[in-house]
């Protein structure tokens, strides 16, 4: 696919240029095409040695610093249109002053401009200079150039492109979620740069401010394919916040591409409620991509018996159909995964190759027969428990009970006014009256007055299109059950932003 990219855009590079189809005007140094090198100098007049010498001497700038500097001279324009461009059945009227803000217009305009007069170098000069002096001030028929640009982008439709070329003469175009696509690859093709720019109603954050579960993978791979960084980077960061709460609940957690899904599961700033939240969201995503007539989410059930009805001779993940997702489960930590229920589910499907099943049990084994040490958990980084809040608007105190191999904590947030909010973690009992019945049954229950928990907690939120991220260092600390000594360090921070997202990362080290 990326080589059948690469030579679209070579064809594509060469149907634009001019009748020959074969030499341009480079804007960077010769690329090293002899024949197109040879058909530029006879047009340029430049010799063929000087030119393998010094390539600078092809440089389009030179002719656009003097066909400018002729329009600046010539006082007052003309308010007729001067060049025609065929483009997509249409004839656009354009002007010679905005086409020099593309560097592709102005490359097919001083190439019909030189072909037309069939003139050397000196004679085009010489005729820019005519056309800077006072008899041409006094209005004579204007003599229209017409050239031809040939576009097989799909993206770019007859809409998208008229409002690219209206960016050549006004500052601000406003662009809608159906036509922003279009303009953006009108823009890439026209080689607009000013169109590129992160300022109001421009193509990239236009779309920075559209992000939504059936935007996000367009917009991904208009940044991949128009190579915009800045785009790529905006929808990674989006997706590794919203993935399992907004994107995991919707059907177009489909059409997310398989690159993406990885970077984000790699991703430091991936936001989940628990690591069994964000398994359940990749088997659903594996789910829809071999059920491609399904129109709305299935419930949990039908998902499960999906996956058992395959073969038993060997897990899904080992089997054809699953082989290719392997590196995608890798990037789950399932050894956050301490639920007896959860994990009997998790080998009832019959997903997961035994060998990490055993590994995660006889982990969770030896965690809680040492009262809690997860000796095999080194970096807090890449291998810590997590656990999240989504704190909403309407919040104004929110929180989750959570049990790992019998300690009991309170993960909660707090609003204290319109900016000002809190977040933290408090060890509680299971005897609590705030401890929920589903989290203790079945639960072990240590009975140490102490536990040593290195932690961090994160909050992140998104602020006129860009994330402010806050968070504590790492911490180690002992919990009990004694106020002060119960309670985490507070994570504080002011945003006027909503939803935040909140995270807790944690482990047990040995005691």
């Amino acid at each position: 696919m990326k080589m059948l990219n690469s030579q679209r855009k070579i064809r594509m590079e060469r149907r634009i240029v001019g009748a020959t189809n074969r030499w341009r005007f480079p804007q960077d140094h010769f690329c090293g095409d002899l024949l197109a090198l040879s058909q530029m100098c006879n047009v340029l007049n430049v010799d063929l040695d000087d030119a393998l010498k010094n390539p600078d001497k092809l440089c389009i700038s030179k002719f656009q610093k003097l066909f400018t500097e002729s329009i600046m001279d010539s006082g007052t324009q003309s308010g007729e249109a001067d060049v025609i461009l065929d483009c997509l059945g249409f004839k656009w009227e354009l002007h010679h002053p905005q086409i020099f803000q593309s560097e592709t217009l102005a490359k097919l305009y001083l190439t019909a401009l030189i072909q037309n007069t069939k003139s050397s170098q000196r004679d085009l000069e010489k005729i820019l200079k005519v056309h800077s002096t006072e008899r041409m001030k006094k209005r004579s028929p204007v003599k229209k150039i017409i050239i031809s640009l040939r576009i097989n982008d799909p993206a770019v439709t007859r809409v998208a492109f008229a409002l690219a070329l209206k960016n050549l003469y006004m500052n601000e175009v406003e662009m809608t979620v159906d036509n922003v696509l279009g303009v953006l690859a009108s823009a890439h093709i026209l080689q607009f740069n000013r169109l590129f720019r992160n300022s109001p109603h421009r193509c990239v954050s236009t779309m920075l401010n559209r992000l939504t579960p059936c935007t996000i993978k367009n917009f991904y791979l208009a940044g991949c394919k128009y190579k915009e960084e800045q785009l790529t980077n905006a929808c990674e960061k989006w997706l590794a916040m919203n993935l399992v709460p907004l994107v995991g609940t919707q059907i177009h957690l489909r059409h997310i591409p398989e690159p993406l899904l990885y970077k984000v599961l790699k991703s430091p700033r991936l936001f989940t409620f628990s690591e069994f939240h964000l398994l359940k969201t990749l088997l659903m995503w594996v789910y829809l991509q071999m059920n491609g007539k399904v129109q709305t989410l299935p419930i949990h059930e039908t998902m499960l018996a999906f996956f058992s009805s395959f073969p038993k001779k060997s897990c899904f993940l080992e089997q054809d159909p699953g082989h290719s997702w392997m590196p995608l489960f890798l990037c789950l930590r399932l050894h956050g995964i301490t639920s007896g229920k959860d994990l009997e589910e998790i080998k009832h499907i019959n997903f997961f190759p035994e060998s990490w099943l055993v590994r995660v049990t006889a982990n969770h084994y030896h965690a809680l027969e040492s009262g809690g040490n997860m000796v095999h958990l080194k970096d807090l980084s890449t291998q810590a428990m997590r656990f999240g809040l989504l704190f909403r608007q309407e919040y104004t105190t929110y929180s989750e009970t959570i049990s790992i191999y019998g300690y009991f904590f309170e993960i909660k947030g707090i609003k204290h006014d319109t900016t000002s909010y809190s977040f933290s973690m408090q060890r509680i009992r299971h005897t609590d009256l705030e401890c929920p019945s589903s989290v203790c049954e079945h639960s072990t229950i240590s009975l140490r007055s102490e536990r040593l928990v290195k932690y961090e907690i994160r909050a992140q939120t998104l602020v006129d299109g860009r994330w402010q991220e806050f968070g504590t260092n790492q911490i180690m600390q002992k919990f009990g059950f004694i106020k002060p000594g119960c309670k985490s360090h507070a994570l504080k921070i002011q945003t006027v932003g909503i939803p935040i997202y909140a995270s807790f990362a944690f482990i047990f080290p040995a005691s």
